[in-house]
């Protein structure tokens, strides 16, 4: 009888080893670019900020590591007789390095109460763009909203309210609901620049977060340099202007940048495309057309370029106080106290692949978090000592429909209105959108490591029964 045992506690033994080392010794977070996941080689970085205004403009300044700099965005490179693309969004880093790096910030005025307590989070809806349950393109384009007024086919940032159901990206108010709340101030201002799409013309992108991510109106400081029907770009260099045709495509791989160059294409250097022009192998184009910019898109100005140098990128970006676009903006005066959240792109990242911040408050002249101060010129002078030091997350995929339902053991919390920066520190953030990335994946390790516990635990019983039972027979037999 004990050594017809002997083979069972072995075998359940190695069966419970097996089952173990399959759950914990191989691991689940692993990149994925078919499921729409990449995870940064490190979840944080720094960020630092500065603010001032006068009594007509405001003037933000930001400053944050880059091991190189990406100015270089949608790029034609001529290869064997045609214009090929390179830089399109997609998941993780570009591998050629043709994706600009960007610092965008959110800003509300205290008529988006969420975002106060949560940031950039409550404009994360349900099957989103780039995630790994992302709505497919064909159902969002026959959306009449997102498809048909906004002109879009995925799911993009969109405020809680904005939403009969959170949960339900299709769930879109009434037109007129969503004209009242955006003139009642419910929507997040969207400071937006671009080092290839802005930059070169001293320019950020204007936008704002209502029912969809939208561009404030007017023009934007870029256009799509590309003809559909010819499979050529609309504009190349003028050689009178530029002294060249083209960019090359050594240039574009190099892993620095002449601002004081030309690494962008606008309109004042541009001409129209010519196709019997002798382009020769790797010239290069960029698909995006610099230019000034018009109306309210263009309210938000660069202070002098952009610069990337000694590993850190540099740029200062100015706007007025008010720019008269109640509709598109949020206008700060003296002694008002603000909202911000701030989200960076850098290694050649698009889309969701950023690294985000908590909310932080801003005073002009009062305390908060950031503090602009007041100065009497018409820039500032800033001070290497008045640096607001901010600590950004990756956010991984986390929606507002699931941080706000059962699956989130902290939606009692946000239900009682508690924000989230004294509760969770940012590493705490980005662990947890890792590990919900691959929630899938940490639940099955968790069944099969309950499976090598009770397998373990059956062996270690069939052993010691053995024993006892040899134990009590030689005790009766004496």
């Amino acid at each position: 009888m004990t050594r017809a045992r002997t083979p069972a506690v072995v075998t359940c033994f190695i069966a419970g080893m097996a089952v173990a080392w399959f759950s914990q010794g191989t691991g689940v977070v692993k990149s994925d670019p078919e499921r729409n996941i990449w995870i940064p080689p490190t979840l944080t970085m720094p960020l630092q900020v500065q603010a001032a205004y006068n009594d007509e403009q405001i003037f933000f300044r930001y400053r944050w590591p880059a091991d190189k700099p990406h100015v270089y965005h949608d790029m034609l490179r001529y290869q064997d007789g045609n214009w090929v693309r390179y830089g399109a969004s997609r998941t993780g880093p570009d591998p050629e390095g043709t994706y600009e790096d960007r610092v965008s910030m959110l800003v509300d005025d205290g008529r988006v109460p969420e975002f106060g307590r949560y940031g950039g989070y409550i404009t994360v809806g349900a099957d989103m763009r780039f995630f790994t349950q992302q709505a497919s393109k064909s159902e969002v384009a026959a959306d009449p909203y997102i498809g048909g007024k906004m002109g879009a086919n995925e799911v993009q940032k969109h405020l809680p309210a904005t939403r009969t159901d959170m949960a339900d990206w299709r769930s879109v108010k009434s037109e007129s609901d969503l004209d009242a709340q955006r003139a009642s101030g419910y929507f997040l201002d969207l400071w937006h620049w671009r080092a290839g799409r802005s930059n070169g013309v001293n320019m950020s992108d204007d936008q704002l977060v209502a029912g969809h991510r939208i561009s404030d109106a007017g023009k934007g400081p870029f256009s799509t340099n590309w003809d559909a029907e010819r499979n050529q770009p609309l504009f190349m260099f003028d050689r009178d202007k530029a002294g060249m045709d083209a960019l090359t495509w050594r240039q574009v791989q190099q892993d620095s940048v002449d601002f004081d160059g030309i690494y962008y294409l606008s309109e004042d250097m541009a001409r129209p495309f010519d196709p019997t022009h002798e382009w020769q192998q790797d010239d290069v184009i960029p698909r995006r057309l610099l230019r000034s910019g018009q109306g309210s898109r263009a309210d938000i100005s660069v202070l002098g370029q952009g610069r990337w140098q000694d590993g850190w990128w540099d740029v200062t970006l100015q706007r007025a106080l008010d720019t008269g676009h109640p509709l598109d903006d949020k206008a700060f005066q003296h002694q008002g106290r603000y909202d911000l959240a701030f989200a960076v792109h850098r290694d050649a990242t698009g889309s969701r692949w950023h690294y985000v911040s908590h909310p932080y408050t801003l005073g002009l002249g009062r305390d908060a978090d950031l503090v602009a101060r007041y100065i009497d010129g018409d820039r500032p002078v800033w001070n290497d000592d008045g640096w607001t030091d901010i600590t950004l997350f990756y956010p991984g995929q986390v929606s507002w429909p699931q941080l706000t339902s059962q699956v989130h053991a902290g939606a009692p919390n946000i239900a009682a209105g508690e924000p989230v920066r004294p509760r969770h520190s940012e590493q705490q953030l980005a662990q947890y959108g890792v590990e919900m990335e691959f929630n899938a994946e940490i639940t099955r390790q968790w069944w099969l490591t309950l499976g090598a516990g009770l397998v373990l635990m059956l062996g270690l019983w069939l052993g010691l029964r053995r024993d006892f039972t040899s134990t009590t027979k030689r005790g009766d037999a004496q």
